[in-house]
């Protein structure tokens, strides 16, 4: 007989697999510090005092990446906040949605611009916000921007803007490290006999060249992981999958392109908003920030009748 999938399998098997991803990222992050620590010639107690202090200064970034990424997102993304009068709709939407989900009501942002799609943004959900550009409350009926609304609510309930922030930190830890040791390699003075043993030498570089890569894979990863979570996560709340799987199909099939948006923040859209990159084979498609369209639309499909 065969295994029906509802929401809440859904659900539970995208948090399993996201921390799956995040405790193999952080065994990976370890690893490149403590081959690049010995790389630069320290001893075993050294690599690993290098890879605390690593750790250390992710943590002292990652606090001011949760206090302050909301505002600079906002701020780049050219959203301007609404109040409840400027439109009721949009409010009454979210304010039901916020109910269903037992969060608190977000700031809600417009950002000026025809193309269709939306984010959300904060640290936690007292402090959270969600933007529509005006195109995707032109475009969108009542049940799809409900959809879209409850995908972008379940991000904050997720906490997926923390998450995010703590893996793009990693990512720029392993960065910064590879390629402060590949400059020393080639332009530092440091005499590379006294690099200690030659065999980190050779795994410090390979790791240079390569961790940055895998680091970046992990980082989309996640962040495709993510999305599948938050449109099972907003089923649960709108018990309707078509409103979502339809606006899916309207925002992706709008070819415009959001003029705002940038590689640093589209990530956070519901879709792609750089329209056009994303690509459809298996291992380009590894490079995308979402998961492909007709992937997330048959998982909707799927939940059917299933909540």
């Amino acid at each position: 007989m065969a295994t029906v999938n509802t929401a809440w399998d859904h659900v539970s098997g995208n948090i399993f697999k996201t921390w799956v991803i995040m405790f193999l990222f952080s065994l990976f992050t370890v690893a490149v510090v403590y081959i690049i620590a010995r790389g630069f010639g320290y001893g075993e107690v050294g690599g690993l005092g290098i890879v605390g202090f690593a750790l250390i200064m992710a943590g002292i970034m990652n606090f001011v990446s949760y206090f302050w990424s909301d505002k600079i997102v906002l701020g780049v993304s050219g959203a301007k906040p609404i109040k409840k009068e400027d439109n009721p709709e949009v409010y009454r939407i979210v304010e039901n949605l916020c109910i269903a989900a037992g969060l608190p009501l977000p700031k809600i942002y417009i950002i000026d611009d025809t193309a269709t799609n939306a984010f959300a943004t904060g640290r936690d959900p007292k402090h959270a916000a969600i933007a529509f550009t005006k195109g995707i409350l032109q475009k969108l009926n009542k049940q799809e921007l409900e959809g879209v609304t409850a995908h972008e609510l379940s991000h904050v309930g997720n906490r997926d803007t923390l998450l995010m922030a703590v893996v793009s930190v990693l990512v720029g830890t392993i960065a910064l490290l590879a390629d402060f040791f590949l400059r020393s390699m080639f332009y530092g003075g440091r005499d590379r006999e006294g690099r200690g043993n030659q065999l980190f030498v050779i795994l410090a570089i390979v790791a240079a060249i390569l961790a940055p890569i895998v680091a970046t894979l992990i980082q989309l990863a996640v962040s495709r992981r993510r999305e599948f979570l938050a449109d099972a996560s907003g089923v649960l709340l709108t018990r309707y999958p078509q409103g979502l799987a339809s606006a899916l199909q309207k925002i992706s099939g709008d070819r415009e392109p959001l003029e705002v948006a940038n590689r640093g923040t589209a990530h956070l859209y519901i879709v792609n908003p750089l329209k056009g990159q994303d690509a459809k084979q298996w291992l380009a498609g590894l490079f995308n920030t979402h998961p492909p369209i007709e992937m997330r639309i048959k998982a909707l499909r799927e939940m059917e009748g299933k909540i």
